[in-house]
């Protein structure tokens, strides 16, 4: 199969559209999909233009998985219709925004929290907690070192935190990700 000016050019309009390597393939006709990416390749074309918006801006308008959530907010993701130039043609892509909306916390007023007897690793017996508190590597590492329950390393606020019902735990976890 030969690379005709014609056909070139209509390869570079069918990418620069937005349609996959398959689609141009089949319009083009006489050529495979890996053909056409090879020669999109060879040309140097820019990135495809996904219905979704191009990825650049897309990834521009995400916020970095590095980045940490803040609790108090939560983040909701619209959608507008953008125009960009790619060649001489005009491109109308919708991309996803990020927007944050405040959401007020107020703490439960009845949480009781066991005052910490601060144990080092060889203080801990069988009746102590041994909840970690803090960064092993620092020297104010310690462990809670309450009084616990017979069958349980930790006191009963922390076995609280440690055993939570596989409803709770589903149910923290979805509100923590929107």
């Amino acid at each position: 199969m030969n690379w005709t000016d014609e056909r070139v050019e209509k390869l570079k309009r069918l990418w620069a559209e937005g349609l996959s390597a398959s689609q141009i393939a089949a319009q083009l006709g006489g050529v495979s999909r890996n053909a056409v990416i090879g020669k999109v390749h060879r040309l140097n074309l820019p990135g495809r233009a996904k219905a979704g918006g191009n990825s650049a801006a897309t990834r521009a308008a995400k916020r970095p998985a590095s980045e940490p959530r803040t609790p108090s907010y939560a983040s909701r993701v619209t959608t507008r219709t953008v125009t960009r130039a790619a060649g001489a043609n005009m491109l109308k892509e919708e991309v996803e925004i990020d927007g944050v909306e405040e959401i007020k916390i107020s703490p439960a007023g009845n949480v009781i929290l066991p005052i910490s007897r601060k144990l080092v690793l060889t203080e801990l017996t069988e009746r102590t907690c041994k909840w970690p508190i803090g960064d092993p590597m620092k020297d104010d590492f310690h462990f809670c070192g309450c009084e616990s329950a017979d069958a349980s390393p930790y006191c009963s606020y922390h076995a609280k935190m440690a055993y939570q019902p596989v409803g709770e735990r589903r149910k923290a976890a979805n509100s923590a990700a929107r």
